[in-house]
């Protein structure tokens, strides 16, 4: 029995997931892969170093901290996360990423990025231990949750990426590829949630315009994400894959500044674990 864990991203909707996790954690539910996209890769990564309660943590002290995300960094550097911080500092000083815990465990973790010039879906496996910010996995995840226009493209090896939620935003299909049992997808917008057109697609052309492939992706980015949902209902129809998801919208800023609002949609994610925990392991066996 191969039993995988998709954790779609959403920036703070991300909290959301931060609960199930921990919940799943307490209860000693383990799976043999996980792949995450954006925030489901920055904060899902936690659930490998089997850190509970780490993301809503630091999220709680730093949100209002202007070294962590703030229109100052976007203006000096390019970017809305402070990159020296929030993948150096705060990781490997503050609120320490147990990096020799996460490349002991046996789960497989893959992070989902965009390259730029293809405009297509990369799988990046993180089973390279560089517990350093120099590491290339740490530059996978982050290059997973940059997302276009507030962050810099992340340079690897002569390649450039952002957020992977553009090409990729649920990856079932991938986890399917890998020929999993049992999967668990957890999402972070309800069942209904439809998305709609890119609003900002004139300024995405002026900051991507070296990249047409992107533009063309983050075009139809709505159809992809669409047609994802659909097919994740169909198969939690047939019984194929396992869905938690918030019941409404959860309704919070995606570079929340209010603890409280970060603590009651963690706590939204705890809940519908919770809810669902029998029927959860009923299914993983």
């Amino acid at each position: 029995m191969k039993k995988g864990l998709v954790m779609e991203g959403g920036a703070m909707r991300g909290m959301f997931t931060c609960g199930v996790i921990d919940v799943m954690l307490e209860n000693g539910i383990e799976f043999d892969i996980a792949v995450g996209v954006s925030a489901g890769a920055t904060f899902g990564l936690n659930f490998k170093s089997k850190q509970i309660g780490r993301p809503l943590r630091y999220n709680k002290v730093y949100c209002n901290d202007k070294r962590y995300a703030s229109f100052k960094s976007l203006i000096e550097t390019g970017d809305l996360y402070n990159v020296p911080f929030c993948y150096g500092t705060l990781p490997y000083e503050l609120d320490v990423w147990d990096t020799e815990t996460f490349y002991n465990n046996p789960m497989d973790f893959y992070c989902v990025a965009t390259d730029l010039q293809s405009g297509n879906a990369v799988y990046h496996k993180c089973d390279n231990p560089d517990s350093t910010p120099e590491g290339v996995d740490i530059k996978w995840i982050r290059a997973s949750a940059s997302m276009p226009v507030v962050s810099r493209p992340v340079k690897i090896n002569g390649r450039a990426y952002l957020d992977g939620g553009m090409s990729d935003s649920i990856p079932l299909k991938f986890m399917e590829s890998q020929n999993c049992d049992r999967i668990l997808v957890i999402e972070t917008q309800p069942i209904d949630y439809v998305k709609q057109p890119q609003k900002y697609m004139w300024l995405i052309k002026m900051v991507l315009r070296n990249y047409p492939k992107m533009i063309e992706t983050m075009a139809k980015r709505h159809e992809m994400y669409n047609e994802e949902k659909a097919y994740i209902r169909a198969q939690e129809a047939a019984g194929k894959v396992f869905v938690i998801r918030p019941a409404a919208p959860l309704k919070i800023g995606a570079t929340e500044k209010k603890p409280e609002e970060l603590q009651r949609v963690y706590e939204l994610g705890r809940a519908a674990a919770i809810s669902q925990l029998a029927a959860l392991k009923a299914y993983l066996g």
